[in-house]
């Protein structure tokens, strides 16, 4: 799936990372659809521990601290900017918080759990982005000593700067989502139904066990993507490997 839409496949090592990364971007300069391109400049998930080492690679670099974020790598985001400018308008920076302190996670929304967030969005114009990669590399640091200024508000307040404001609610999702829902789920029932009034009970056992199989397989997945079985990426034994 993510060969097919076109992910960027790295190493996590620059001087491999780098031509693969700018071939790739290239390709987009002349692609014929809008698109946005999304990067997640600290590279990993915020854990604490990751947190604890890359503020001790702040401190000496001689870089603000950060509360609520990692340091950006920026060395990424600098060639993105480079290889894209002049196609692409705007950076949109974008702040994302959940409500009364709400840990959102997949299982949680498998199991039909409701969240309530909050996405502070920022239109930056690319010509206000510096050209140099170091000058830009020292624009990205003062980009997230913003971002953590607006969390820790959002923390103290419960709410971002600026006016508020809530998208109306789009029916046309709904009833697409129930158009393809109903198709696909129709001969699935239809399937259940008649194995049920069939009165086999070795055929309805076998469905009751595949079903229960399948159903934490799939839990077992979701497991596999939580934080703290993420990528080690930032942790202390790759602490050398945080040179931008």
């Amino acid at each position: 799936m993510w060969y097919f839409t076109e992910m960027i496949f790295c190493t996590r090592k620059w001087e491999q990372d780098r031509q693969t990364v700018a071939k790739s971007l290239m390709h987009l300069r002349d692609y014929p659809e809008k698109y946005f391109f999304l990067i997640h400049c600290e590279g990993t998930r915020f854990t604490e521990k990751k947190h604890q080492i890359s503020m001790q690679v702040a401190q000496a670099k001689g870089l603000p601290s950060l509360k609520h974020h990692l340091l950006p790598r920026t060395k990424g985001f600098a060639i993105t900017v480079r290889c894209l400018r002049g196609v692409v308008p705007a950076v949109y920076d974008c702040t994302l918080n959940f409500r009364n302190n709400e840990n959102p996670t997949l299982l949680g929304v498998l199991n039909g759990k409701k969240y309530h967030a909050d996405c502070y969005v920022r239109r930056i114009p690319m010509e206000d982005i510096p050209d140099d990669d170091d000058q830009c590399s020292a624009w990205l640091h003062k980009l997230y000593q913003e971002k953590d200024a607006f969390q820790e508000e959002y923390y103290r307040t419960g709410n971002f700067p600026e006016t508020p404001m809530v998208p109306s609610r789009r029916p046309w999702a709904l009833v697409n989502w129930l158009f393809w829902a109903s198709l696909l789920l129709y001969p699935f029932f239809r399937f259940l139904v008649n194995m049920v009034s069939s009165g086999s009970s070795v055929t309805l056992a076998s469905f009751i066990i595949v079903f229960f199989m399948a159903s934490m397989g799939v839990r077992w997945m979701i497991g596999v993507t939580e934080i703290d079985k993420g990528s080690a990426y930032g942790n202390s034994d790759n602490r050398h490997k945080q040179s931008d």
